[in-house]
């Protein structure tokens, strides 16, 4: 099969890659550094914005709406439950890309994948939950 590209590959460029981190997070370990909430304190430095504290999240950070929820591979992903689904991708196999839900049997993903050969869609898991075939 030949490989399915995006129409335009565009350089992806995030402003930040970093996670927010929480404020007061190093004193408490169960609170963890991931966990983002917005300070609510009356006196929160944090929330007031005085120089020196850590960075919160602001619109200003947001991805470049050309760019905004592309995957890496250049192509837009779109959730596929059945075959019927994929046929959606006929005629935008350039822009999209499959992603099979994470509930969709074994059997099902087979028939999706082989569909979405003859369409040429990109299947982003092709190969997850597909076991390779005893040969005894």
């Amino acid at each position: 099969m030949v490989s399915v590209t995006p129409i335009n590959k565009v350089k992806i460029v995030k402003k930040r890659t970093k996670s927010f981190e929480r404020h007061q997070h190093q004193q408490f370990w169960r609170i963890g550094r991931s966990s983002w909430r917005k300070s609510k304190g009356k006196d929160s430095r944090v929330r007031r914005r005085f120089k020196g504290t850590i960075p919160q999240p602001a619109i200003g950070y947001g991805s470049d709406k050309k760019t905004r929820n592309i995957l890496p591979n250049g192509f837009y992903k779109f959730v596929v439950h059945n075959v019927k689904e994929l046929e959606l991708l006929l005629m935008h196999n350039r822009k999209y890309a499959a992603e099979i839900a994470h509930n969709v049997s074994s059997k099902a993903r087979k028939q999706i994948v082989e569909r979405a050969e003859q369409l040429h869609v990109k299947v982003t898991n092709a190969t997850a939950r597909l076991r390779k075939e005893e040969t005894a």
